[in-house]
């Protein structure tokens, strides 16, 4: 072209989560079975919701409102009933009018990215979720700004690492919490998150809060939301059907604004989300009616403690496997549902390899890995998906100088999870004595 048409940021705008599917895609069509560990989609992974669910949300198809537009920042009854689910919490106060629905979480991210200044930026963890540190980096035309978890202290953030990252880059705005942390399954505790208010309140930031797992805990864990120790500080929490219920197919998110009239510019933030909402009219009407009677229904706390209670079992028989591997770095997860598995430094070489039997697949992964910078955790979970079948994410993928994968917790038939989970660790042995 005459001109250059992409600015540096879009080189980030990747999505290994699903990337990795097209890989498994071709093997699959050379007859390859697939163990899909790669994306947090429960209903993909055989979830059923319960009945009373499906008949709740097929009576409102049954209504002809339910067809037409709604308020531009969403459905008035459903951010009524949201606020004082919020107000009930005990800490910030917030109204109907502090809510604003999107068509997804990925839809809110890309908003409150998009209309910053490109000098404006927002930190956040690494190993870092795509969708916000491709979007931050997209606004930005730059690489994203990150601190780092760390995996030999439980993924806590070191927050030494940031408190010095934010003081001597004074464009930094803004912190980005992912709690529970997707990918790590970390949930922070309340006094990493009082640091996080002490570092915003004194650097004169707002933090952003992605909280779709809040509700996703397990073994004995709580996750704090947003508004019970943000105090004064402006914040933005994020939260959406798409874990919980599960409905990832609703595409429904919405963002609570926290004491947005305590400072102009993040007011003029806050206002602008608003505006742009009104310009595309409204966000899907079905889920927005759906969230009062289901999270307002009196079954759907137990609802949630199953679905939950199944995870813990899970994470805890996955832990029984691979804490016994001492080539890794591994912690048990206590939120969302996923789990982030690091080799130690230094094991990872460009010439290891998994034993492959059939031809055509071994000549496909072995032109995946001679492609020019392909990092040696890519490697890994390349020789991972031709050799065994399963299919995960590269950590790298993530944002992160780590060496290491993904995996979610998702699989209800706790045999076959054992089975996958045993095949992985035997592999990581094989791989490495290569």
């Amino acid at each position: 072209m005459r001109k250059k048409l992409l600015q540096t940021g879009a080189d980030e705008l990747s999505y290994e989560i699903r990337g990795i599917v097209k890989k498994a895609e071709q093997l699959k069509k050379l007859g390859k079975s697939i163990r899909w560990e790669n994306i947090g989609d429960p209903v993909q992974k055989g979830a059923k919701l319960p009945q009373w669910i499906k008949d709740t949300i097929s009576e409102l198809a049954q209504q002809d409102d339910t067809y037409s537009y709604c308020h531009s920042k969403g459905v008035l009854e459903t951010r009524q009933f949201l606020a004082e689910k919020n107000n009930a919490l005990g800490g910030v106060q917030i109204t109907e009018d502090d809510i604003l629905f999107f068509n997804g979480l990925g839809d809110a991210i890309a908003k409150i990215y998009q209309y910053l200044l490109p000098q404006a930026r927002i930190i956040g963890p690494s190993p870092a979720y795509s969708t916000h540190s491709s979007a931050e980096a997209a606004h930005a035309n730059d690489h994203p700004l990150t601190y780092h978890l760390d995996p030999q202290n439980n993924w806590y953030p070191d927050m030494d690492d940031l408190y010095m990252k934010v003081k001597y880059n004074p464009n930094i705005v803004g912190i980005l919490i992912i709690n529970p942390d997707n990918p790590t399954g970390m949930v922070y505790p309340l006094e990493i998150l009082n640091r996080f208010v002490e570092i915003a309140r004194e650097f004169d930031l707002f933090l952003i809060s992605d909280e779709i797992y809040i509700n996703v805990t397990y073994n004995g864990s709580n996750a704090y939301s947003l508004p019970e120790y943000i105090e004064e500080v402006p914040g933005i929490a994020m939260k959406g059907l798409s874990k919980e219920v599960p409905w990832p197919g609703s595409r429904c998110g919405w963002a609570k604004f926290y004491n947005k009239d305590t400072n102009a510019e993040f007011s003029k933030l806050c206002t602008t989300l608003e505006n742009a909402k009104m310009i595309e009219v409204s966000s899907t009407k079905l889920p927005q009616l759906a969230i009062p009677k289901i999270m307002g229904d009196l079954r759907y706390p137990d609802h949630l403690k199953a679905n939950n209670e199944k995870i813990g079992r899970r994470s805890k028989l996955i832990s029984e496997i691979l804490s016994m591997n001492k080539n890794i770095y591994f912690n048990p997860t206590s939120g969302a549902f996923y789990n982030t598995i690091v080799f130690k430094e230094g094991l990872l070489t460009n010439k290891q390899t998994l034993n492959i039997d059939d031809p055509e697949v071994q000549q496909v992964v072995e032109n995946w890995v001679s492609q020019p910078d392909v990092l040696p955790d890519k490697r890994f979970v390349y020789y991972l998906l031709a050799a065994k079948g399963i299919c995960v994410v590269p950590i790298s993928s993530f944002c992160s100088d780590l060496r290491g994968f993904r995996v979610t917790l998702l699989e209800d038939d706790e045999d076959r999870l054992r089975e996958t989970f045993t095949t992985i660790s035997e592999s990581i042995e094989e791989y490495l004595q290569s």
